[in-house]
């Protein structure tokens, strides 16, 4: 399956927010990526951009979130989705630096925070349904491409 029918946008102007992103698929020699890009603007109580992409299959046995990315040397974040989730705005996050090189992170669940107090303190692979790569919370552009995201 093309990685264009995979990855979705989202948008805080799903919740009255003004941000605007998309992202696109890029090719730099032999190295394929997709990167998110466009404005954070904290307006209207918004403030995030998103690209997601579904889980076929839990990762049964995963220990973390393996990234390998380069950006423009700001934070971006992983939200983790589970199926246990019901409301869209539940998720697990962790944060990362993308710089202007290729950077391999690996981000261990015990690194990820809910956002909320009624789920589990961290994420259970065998439950997880969707991966995100986020720009959040103050006004900035973000463009922040991603050539692997897994697990290990």
């Amino acid at each position: 399956m093309p990685p264009e029918t995979r990855w979705r946008v989202f948008t805080d102007t799903v919740m009255g927010g003004v941000s605007t992103g998309q992202v696109s698929f890029e090719r730099e020699g032999a190295t394929y990526f997709a990167r998110l890009s466009g404005k954070v603007s904290t307006q209207n109580r918004g403030g995030f951009i998103q690209m997601q992409i579904k889980l076929d299959a839990p990762p049964e046995g995963a220990r973390g979130v393996r990234i390998v990315m380069r950006g423009n040397d700001e934070d971006y974040f992983v939200h983790l989705r589970s199926r246990t989730m019901l409301l869209p705005w539940q998720y697990y996050q962790a944060r990362f630096h993308a710089t202007a090189r290729w950077t391999e992170v690996r981000l261990p669940f015990t690194a990820f925070t809910p956002s909320g107090g009624i789920l589990r303190a961290e994420p259970r692979a065998k439950d997880l349904k969707s991966i995100g790569v986020v720009a959040y919370g103050k006004d900035y552009e973000a463009s922040v491409d991603v050539k692997e995201i897994g697990f290990y």
